[in-house]
């Protein structure tokens, strides 16, 4: 039997920079894999990507609900053009009840991940890190309010996307995108959650 598995996001899922089975969805699918249960791998995600233009682009694709597992990761590029906080609000809450529908209306195969901060990479050196730091945080406190209201899982990636700051392996060549290790961690991370879902 095979799961399907429907990603939903921006750099962070499409996996800028890094080769396709480095990508996060893809690596969560390799070890779910090692777990005995296959998976079909569907990503929606495209660097530069907001809220909006991920609908867009989810609108361009042809979904054929229900899937097994969806995940979504979306918001860093309404941060990065300093779009307001509540536009994304309603932005994410949108796409979460689209993930919800996707999944087959059932919420408990939804998993929303945290904005890593990009504000201790390379590409934002001369930048404000504080300040990134404090409206990424900003940001993931919305998303995770409407993970939890809606009765999603939620997978904070935040805190090791700040490791970088001392492990440049955790960046990719880019200098501003994550590397596969760090994808690696992202997945090992959600792997709990994955399993619990496609028993």
């Amino acid at each position: 039997m095979s799961f399907r598995y429907l990603a939903l996001g921006d750099s962070y899922t499409i996996g800028e920079s890094v080769p396709e089975p480095e990508r996060f969805p893809n690596q969560l699918a390799a070890l779910l894999e090692k777990e005995g249960r296959t998976v079909d791998v569907t990503i929606i995600a495209r660097t530069g990507w907001t809220t909006d233009e991920l609908w867009q682009g989810i609108q361009a694709e042809t979904v054929t609900p229900p899937y097994d597992l969806v995940s979504l990761l979306i918001g860093v590029n309404n941060q990065y053009r300093g779009r307001d906080s509540e536009e994304y609000r309603e932005g994410f809450r949108f796409l979460l009840n689209k993930a919800i529908e996707y999944a087959g209306g059932d919420v408990n195969r939804v998993i929303v991940f945290s904005i890593p901060d990009w504000g201790v990479t390379p590409f934002a050196r001369g930048r404000d890190a504080q300040a990134i730091a404090a409206e990424i945080d900003a940001f993931n406190q919305i998303n995770l309010e409407e993970a939890q209201k809606a009765g999603a899982h939620y997978v904070d990636v935040t805190p090791v996307s700040r490791e970088a700051a001392t492990n440049p392996a955790l960046i990719a060549a880019d200098g501003l995108h994550p590397s596969g290790e760090m994808y690696a961690e992202w997945a090992s991370s959600a792997l709990p959650i994955a399993l619990t879902i496609l028993k």
